[in-house]
């Protein structure tokens, strides 16, 4: 097997395993928004509330992953990326497996808290490991990788959603205890065990605001992500809702989640292949970004088109907002190794989370202007954000990440 140096990591098993992690990551999020309708009213939610609960089923899981985040991403870096994934992964499956047991909203809530606080370190940790075994020149590759697969347990969620609600749930948290019996196979990060022998401070997240660098870099690498949960959390999630106020007739949210996301597994590829051949993370991300806002506009105008345009549109949208992986890549490079975790974990995590705000903005200037009108505004604003994120950036393709900050 081929070995890197500096880490008893063959280099395939790291990416399969970060890969997968991703995959029941993604699995997990789509899910709801493919069961949201049927496991509401199973549990007996009228339908004038399915809406508003959807909402705040969805903050509740954002809110589990940003404390996620911080915790998981700490963890990382004090006690290393491997501890940090076993936990998760272990905390994720079980709450899965409950949450096909419950009976109330409320159990319904805070299952979905938990399983949002175990699911939080999955992706950002795996690309924190895949971004430290691999060259600096080929870690680009690595990363999108481990997003383009994982981006496909959408298809999988849609599949076993089929089943039913419940059986979807079981299946996830089965997935998950698979996962983790397969990550006995990978060894921790060189980098990180040379740096637990150096005195330095590690997983220190208050350290992001006491320098006004890290904390500039932290800020705008947030909000180059921002957008892609604004299409994710809001466009694609409640497309059916869309649909009705564009004249689009009888919407499958289930099936429009999974067609976005075969858009964004190859959009994830495709603006990976990119910044390697432009050797420049921020140009890669420019073309994604100016992209996913043109695809953007076109969705708030799409005023009568037919059922399978449609479908077409949300395919698009998702490979214009495939720069995920390379964004969370970008996260990995601007911090050193004794921050690299917290910073990669939080910072998707944050950005997730921001789907609180923008749900909840979204809901109270829906009354006053409409849901496409409303949500229009909340896209303009996030879009300039990011692009203003990225232009305050540094170029991080082919950085040296063996340093400590």
């Amino acid at each position: 097997m081929n070995k890197l140096a500096g880490t008893k990591n063959p280099l395939n098993i790291v990416v399969v395993v970060a890969a997968l992690g991703y995959f029941v990551d993604i699995y997990d999020l789509i899910l709801f928004s493919i069961v949201r309708v049927p496991s509401l009213r199973d549990i007996g939610i009228p339908e004038d509330q399915l809406k508003a609960s959807g909402i705040f089923l969805i903050q509740m899981q954002m809110a589990g992953m940003i404390i996620g985040g911080v915790v998981w991403g700490i963890m990382g870096d004090k006690r290393g990326r491997l501890s940090a994934l076993f936990f998760t992964i272990l905390l994720y499956s079980l709450a899965n497996i409950a949450n096909g047991f419950v009976h109330t909203f409320e159990q319904y809530a805070w299952l979905r808290v938990i399983a949002g606080f175990g699911l939080a370190g999955e992706l950002g940790i795996g690309i924190t490991l895949v971004s430290e075994v691999m060259s600096k020149e080929s870690r680009g590759i690595g990363t999108s990788i481990v997003s383009g697969v994982g981006i496909a347990g959408a298809a999988l969620a849609f599949a076993f959603a089929e089943w039913g609600w419940k059986q979807a749930y079981w299946a996830g948290g089965l997935l998950g205890l698979m996962l983790l019996g397969f990550r006995v196979y990978v060894h921790e990060s060189g980098m990180f065990e040379r740096i637990k022998k150096e005195v330095t401070r590690r997983g220190d997240f208050f350290s992001f605001f006491t320098s006004a660098e890290r904390f500039k870099k932290y800020v705008c690498c947030i909000l180059i992500g921002i957008p892609v949960w604004f299409v994710i959390g809001i466009l694609v999630s409640f497309s059916k809702e869309f649909g009705e106020c564009l004249g689009v007739p009888a919407i499958n949210v289930g099936k429009g989640v999974m067609i976005h996301y075969l858009g964004a597994a190859l959009g994830s590829i495709l603006t990976g292949w990119l910044s390697q051949v432009l050797q420049s993370r921020k140009k890669a991300l420019a073309i994604a970004m100016t992209m996913l806002t043109l695809v953007t506009a076109i969705y708030f105008s799409a005023f009568g088109i037919s059922l399978n345009v449609f479908y077409l549109l949300l395919f698009v949208l998702g490979v214009s907002q495939g720069y995920w992986a390379i964004f969370i890549t970008v996260a990995a490079e601007q911090f050193g190794t004794n921050l690299r975790s917290t910073a990669t974990t939080t910072i998707p995590n944050f950005v997730r989370g921001s789907t609180v705000l923008m749900t909840y903005a979204w809901g109270g200037m829906t009354p006053s202007f409409g849901i496409l009108k409303a949500a229009l505004v909340i896209g303009l604003v996030v879009m300039l954000l990011a692009f203003f994120g990225l232009y305050n950036l540094h170029e991080s393709y082919g950085k040296e990440l063996d340093y400590t900050e």
